[in-house]
C-alpha cells in the first residue's frame, strides 16, 4: 500500500510539473485591438516571447498550474496576472497616459536602414498590402513611385521599373526569397502567375536603378524582392475569398505551424499555400487599323488589331492601285483588298485559370541556423502578350528551393526552375496557318478575288466607260474619245474617281459579295464549324517545324547562390559567388537545338565591404562584381555609396552603381517562326561578313521592280554578333 501511495504521488508530481502549452492574445483595454510585439513572459521561468501579427502568444515551460505572466507593451503599463489554464481570456493592458501626453509622427513605414541603403528602395509592407484600394496586392505595386505594372490578361501581370514598359522586362529582376521569378525557356517573367499568394507576402521591396553590383547581371534597370512569411513568425489558418466582373473568382489559403524543443525554443515549422483564380478574361476584339497600315475605311478591308490573317505582307498582289491597266479599265473599283482574317476570340481560350501551391519546411539547427526546403508549383491557361499574341493552355512551373542560412553571418542557396509550356501556342500564326489549311497561299486567295470581282463589276454598272484610245497619224500621238468625243485621259481619271466615290454603297456591296464568294470558292474555314475546330486542333498540337503553332518547352534553370560575411573590427565584409545554368529544351519550337542541344553557363563573384567613421556620422560601402557568361568576356560591375547622416532626421547619401546584362537565351539562340516571318538569335553574327546574303528591304523591292532585275540594286549589309549591354 505504501509502495502504491509513493507511486501516485510521484505520478501526480510529474504531472504537475510537466511541459505544458500556453496560448492566448493580448490586446487594448479600451479598444479591443490587437497588440502586436507585446512581450509575455513566465514570471517563474523567466522564459517568454512576443505577441505575433494577431496579436497571439505560445509558450511551452515546464511549470505548474497556476502561473504568472507578466505583459509589457511600450506605450502601456506593465501587467502580472495570474493564469488558472492553458488557454487563458484575453489580457487586456492599458495605455500608460504619462508617457503618451504628445505622439509626434516623424516617419513613416521607412526604416533608418533603408534611408542610409546604396540604391533607392520602394516597400510595400503588410500593413500597406492590407490597406491597399487595389484588387490585389500586386496591382497595388503600380502605386509605387518608379514602378509600372502592364496587364497582358487578367490572370497575367508583370512590374517593370525605369520605364522600361514592357511584357516581357528582361532589363529587371524579379525575386521571391532570393529566387529568380523568370521563365527560363519562354522568356519573360512569371509575374504573379508563379508569385506568392497575398495571405504569404511580408513585404514588397522595389530596388530601382543599376543594381548588377548587387544582385547580379540581370539587374540592369533594377529589382522586385518579394520576402514571404516564415512560419516562425505568423502560425495559424488564414483563408481569402475574392469575386468581381468577368465571373472572377479567387480563393487562397495560407497554414502554418511551428513546434518547440525541450527548452521552448523554435525547432521546427512548415506552412503550406493555395491559390485558385478562375475568371472570364478579357476578349482581344480591338477592330481599329494597325498603326501606318490600310486606313479603317478602305473598302477592300484592312489590318484589324485583333484580327489575324489579313496583315498586308504581299507586296502589290493584293493592291491594284499602281497598276493603272488594272485599276481603272480592267478591275474599277477595286483598288486595295485584305484577305479574311480570324478574330482572336476564335482561336484562344479566354477562360483563364490559375492554380499555385507552394510548400515549405523548415528546421532549426542551432537556433540561430536555419535549414529550408521550398517547393512551388504553378500551373494555368491566360493569354500572354510577346512578339505576337500568345495562348498559355495548361503551362506547367515548378521550383525546389535548399537553403541553408544564418542571419548576418552566411547562406548558401541552391534552386531548380523547370517548365512546361503544355498546349501554349501562337495565335497569330495559327490564324494564317488556318487559312493555309485548304492548300490556298495568299496568292492564291488574292487572284480568286481579282477575278470575281471583275466578273462582278464594270463601269457600265454605274453609266459610265473607258474611253477609246486613237491613233492621230498628223500628231502621231494616242488620243483618248469618250463617246465620240476627245478627252485628256487625266479628266477621266477625275471624273471616274467621281463616278466611283458616288456609287461607293454599291462597291461595298461587290466587295462583301466577292469575299464571300471567294472565301467559298477557297474553303476558308468557318469559326464555330467542325471543321474548323479539328483543323485548330491539329495546328496547334504540333510544333513548327512539324507545319503547326504549338510550342514544346521543357526548359530547366539551375541556379547555386552562396555569400560569407564577416565582422572584423573596422565593419563588415561580404563575399560571395553564384553559378547558373540554362538548359532549354524547345525541339526547334523556340531555339535552335534540334541537332545540338543547348546548355548555357553562367558565373559571378563579388565582394563588398561597409564600414562607419566618426561614430555613425559617415557609413561608406563599396561593391565590386565579376561575371562571366560562357559565350561572353567577363564584366565588372562596380558600386560605391557614401552616407551622411548628421542627425537623427536627415540622411544624405551619395551613391555611384553601374549595371550589365549579359543577352538572354533568346538573344542568343532564337528560333522562333512567328508566321510572317522567322526571328533568329545573333550570338554569331549575320551577314556577308558571316558567309550570308543579308539585304535591305528596300533595295530586295526595288530589285524586283525593272523588268530585268539587276543583281547591283541590292544593298547587303551585317548585323555583329549581340553583346552584353552595359550602364
Amino acid at each position: 500500500m505504501k509502495k502504491l501511495l509513493l507511486i501516485t504521488f510521484i505520478f501526480t508530481s510529474y504531472i504537475l510539473t510537466a511541459q505544458i502549452n500556453i496560448k492566448g492574445n493580448v490586446v487594448d483595454a479600451l479598444t479591443n485591438e490587437t497588440l502586436i510585439g507585446a512581450n509575455v513572459i513566465i514570471q517563474e521561468t523567466n522564459k517568454g516571447t512576443a505577441t505575433n501579427f494577431n496579436g497571439e502568444y505560445q509558450i511551452t515551460c515546464q511549470c505548474t498550474l497556476p502561473t504568472i505572466l507578466r505583459v509589457s507593451y511600450l506605450g502601456y503599463k506593465t501587467l502580472e496576472i495570474e493564469i488558472q489554464s492553458k488557454n487563458p481570456p484575453p489580457i487586456k493592458l492599458f495605455s500608460n497616459s504619462k508617457k503618451l501626453n504628445e505622439v509626434k509622427v516623424v516617419d513613416s513605414r521607412i526604416t533608418q536602414k533603408q534611408k542610409e541603403a546604396a540604391l533607392t528602395v520602394e516597400t510595400l509592407d503588410m500593413i500597406s498590402i492590407k490597406e491597399t484600394p487595389s484588387a490585389n496586392f500586386y496591382d497595388g505595386l503600380g502605386a509605387l513611385k518608379g514602378v509600372d505594372i502592364t496587364a497582358a490578361s487578367l490572370g497575367f501581370k508583370v512590374i517593370n521599373t525605369r520605364g522600361f514598359n514592357s511584357t516581357s522586362p528582361v532589363r529587371s529582376l524579379q525575386i521571391i526569397d532570393g529566387v529568380d521569378n523568370q521563365s527560363p525557356g519562354l522568356n519573360f517573367s512569371l509575374g504573379n502567375f508563379l508569385g506568392s499568394s497575398e495571405l504569404d507576402i511580408m513585404k514588397v521591396e522595389i530596388i530601382q536603378g543599376a543594381s548588377s553590383a548587387y544582385y547580379g547581371p540581370n539587374a540592369f534597370n533594377g529589382v522586385i524582392s518579394m520576402k514571404t512569411l516564415s512560419p516562425f513568425v505568423k502560425q495559424g489558418l488564414s483563408i481569402q475569398y475574392r469575386f468581381g466582373s468577368r465571373n472572377l473568382f479567387e480563393n487562397s489559403f495560407r497554414l502554418a505551424e511551428k513546434f518547440l524543443n525541450k527548452e521552448g525554443e523554435d525547432i521546427f515549422a512548415f506552412k503550406i499555400n493555395f491559390s485558385f483564380m478562375r475568371a472570364n478574361d478579357w476578349e482581344a476584339d480591338n477592330l481599329e487599323a494597325v498603326d501606318g497600315t490600310t486606313p479603317i475605311d478602305n473598302l477592300g478591308g484592312y489590318d484589324a488589331v485583333n484580327r489575324y490573317g489579313d496583315e498586308d505582307t504581299d507586296g502589290n498582289l493584293n493592291d491594284v492601285t499602281q497598276n493603272f491597266n488594272l485599276n481603272y479599265f480592267t478591275h474599277p473599283g477595286l483598288k486595295k483588298f485584305h484577305r479574311t482574317g480570324y478574330m482572336e476570340k476564335d482561336i484562344v481560350d479566354y477562360d483563364t485559370k490559375n492554380i499555385k501551391t507552394q510548400a515549405s519546411l523548415h528546421y532549426m539547427i542551432t537556433p540561430t541556423t536555419e535549414l529550408i526546403y521550398s517547393l512551388n508549383y504553378s500551373a494555368g491557361t491566360t493569354v500572354y502578350q510577346g512578339d505576337n499574341r500568345i495562348s498559355l493552355k495548361n503551362i506547367q512551373f515548378w521550383q525546389n528551393k535548399l537553403e541553408l542560412k544564418q542571419k548576418d553571418k552566411f547562406f548558401v542557396r541552391a534552386y531548380r526552375t523547370q517548365e512546361d509550356a503544355g498546349d501554349s501556342y501562337d495565335a497569330v500564326f495559327t490564324a494564317i496557318k488556318l487559312q493555309e489549311y485548304n492548300q490556298i497561299s495568299n496568292q492564291d486567295w488574292y487572284t480568286a478575288y481579282k477575278n470575281n470581282w471583275k466578273e462582278q463589276f464594270e463601269w457600265g454598272d454605274v453609266n459610265w466607260a473607258i474611253p477609246d484610245l486613237v491613233f492621230n497619224p498628223v500628231t502621231f500621238e494616242a488620243e483618248y474619245f469618250l463617246n465620240g468625243n476627245l478627252i485628256e485621259i487625266n479628266d477621266w481619271i477625275i471624273m471616274s474617281d467621281s463616278v466611283l466615290n458616288a456609287n461607293s454603297d454599291l462597291l461595298i456591296s461587290n466587295h462583301i459579295s466577292t469575299r464571300n464568294l471567294t472565301d467559298l470558292q477557297t474553303g476558308r474555314l468557318i469559326p464555330g464549324s467542325n471543321e474548323f475546330t479539328k483543323a485548330l486542333e491539329d495546328i496547334i498540337s504540333k510544333t513548327a517545324l512539324e507545319g503547326g503553332t504549338g510550342f514544346y518547352d521543357k526548359s530547366a534553370l539551375n541556379h547555386i547562390h552562396s555569400e560569407f560575411q564577416f565582422k572584423p573590427d573596422f565593419g563588415v565584409i561580404r563575399i560571395g559567388a553564384n553559378f547558373r545554368q540554362y538548359r532549354p529544351e524547345t525541339k526547334g519550337s523556340l531555339f535552335i537545338d534540334t541537332t545540338k542541344k543547348i546548355i548555357n553557363n553562367e558565373i559571378g563573384v563579388y565582394s563588398g565591404f561597409e564600414t562607419t567613421l566618426f561614430g555613425e556620422v559617415l557609413k561608406l560601402s563599396g561593391t565590386l562584381r565579376a561575371d562571366k557568361n560562357e559565350n561572353f568576356d567577363i564584366n565588372l560591375s562596380p558600386a560605391l555609396s557614401l552616407v551622411i547622416t548628421p542627425n537623427a532626421k536627415d540622411v544624405i547619401r551619395f551613391s555611384f552603381s553601374s549595371a550589365i546584362r549579359n543577352p538572354t537565351l533568346s538573344d542568343q539562340y532564337l528560333y522562333y517562326n512567328v508566321g510572317r516571318a522567322i526571328l533568329i538569335g545573333n550570338l554569331q553574327g549575320h551577314g556577308t561578313d558571316y558567309g550570308e546574303n543579308l539585304v535591305t528591304i528596300e533595295s530586295l523591292v526595288n530589285y524586283y521592280l525593272p523588268v530585268a532585275q539587276s543583281k547591283d540594286s541590292l544593298r547587303f549589309f551585317s548585323v555583329k554578333p549581340i553583346q552584353p549591354e552595359k550602364a
